[in-house]
């Protein structure tokens, strides 16, 4: 069975980072396009961050580019989303997604594959 699993969030100070993780199980993410989407309450969700299949192709929101760095490591099926110099306003509900087509995608409808999600708090 499919799953994505993340992990990493936590309360962090502004100007703090963290490292999330979006663990793969069921399947070999290699073949599979990552994204990275936040939903911070009231709010819609919001893409983050994406990454290809290859790992060749990565793209990133405008309100984290120059903070966030995505990567992925194929020998433990898992993708990380680097957060550095966070801010109160990335609080929120960070989640993974998959999808087979191998892109890097920021559109949320392009991902069949949701994880649980994790919880990012910046606050001091």
């Amino acid at each position: 069975q499919l799953q994505l699993v993340e992990s990493g969030g936590g309360l962090v100070q502004p100007g703090g980072s963290l490292r999330l993780s979006c663990a793969a199980s069921g399947f070999n993410s290699r073949y599979y396009g990552i994204g990275w989407f936040r939903q911070a309450p009231g709010k819609e969700r919001e893409a983050v961050s994406c990454i290809s299949s290859s790992g060749g192709t990565t793209n990133y929101a405008r309100s984290v580019k120059g903070r966030f760095t995505i990567s992925r490591d194929y020998a433990e099926n898992t993708v990380y989303l680097q957060m550095n110099s966070l801010k109160p306003e990335d609080t929120a509900l960070y989640y993974c997604a998959a999808t087979t087509l191998g892109i890097c995608s920021l559109t949320g409808s392009a991902f069949p594959y949701w994880g649980q999600g994790t919880q990012v708090t910046v606050s001091s």
